[in-house]
């Protein structure tokens, strides 16, 4: 299989985030067909959804050598490895790995969405992939990530450190 690029969000909000997201980064370039690329600094934002702690997030830009599908497998695996419980929408975590660009696949199962469906509205994913990657165009809206974040209010999310 060739080898793709794809993107993707990190974030956490349970634990030691700092610790437990470059180990995650380092998770993810030591797995069979994943070699991490790049990765933004990390951020500070609030949660969505019930109260809970403030999350940290960033973004990575890795190429694969995985389907859409196995991907986001590994992707789930290693959630699971640091923990991840799914109780409730949206609620705090350990771990949360989203794929937000295969390539510029799209993508519509009802496993998997790509590109990841509400990316374009929510500044902590944004703000990290505009600063590694600002000119990748979204094959739905046809749009560079950074014109995208130009539309959005970032006065929430706080740039921490690499």
């Amino acid at each position: 299989m060739t080898s793709v690029i794809c993107a993707i969000a990190l974030g956490s909000n349970l634990g030691d985030s700092p610790r437990i997201l470059a180990s995650a980064i380092a998770h993810l370039d030591s797995t069979p067909g994943i070699s991490v690329q790049q990765t933004s600094r990390w951020y500070q934002t609030a949660a969505i959804g019930p109260p809970q702690p403030d999350y940290l997030n960033g973004c990575a830009l890795v190429q694969v050598q995985l389907t859409p599908d196995q991907l986001l497998a590994r992707l789930l695996e290693i959630e699971q490895q640091f923990g991840r419980i799914r109780r409730e929408r949206w609620g705090p975590r350990t771990l949360d790995l989203d794929l937000l660009f295969y390539d510029d696949a799209i993508v519509a199962t009802p496993n998997l969405e790509i590109p990841h469906p509400r990316m374009r509205e929510r500044a902590f994913v944004l703000l990290p992939l505009a600063e590694i990657a600002p000119d990748w165009v979204d094959p739905v809206s046809g749009e560079a990530i950074g014109q995208l974040l130009q539309r959005i209010d970032i006065s929430g999310v706080q740039t921490l450190y690499n």
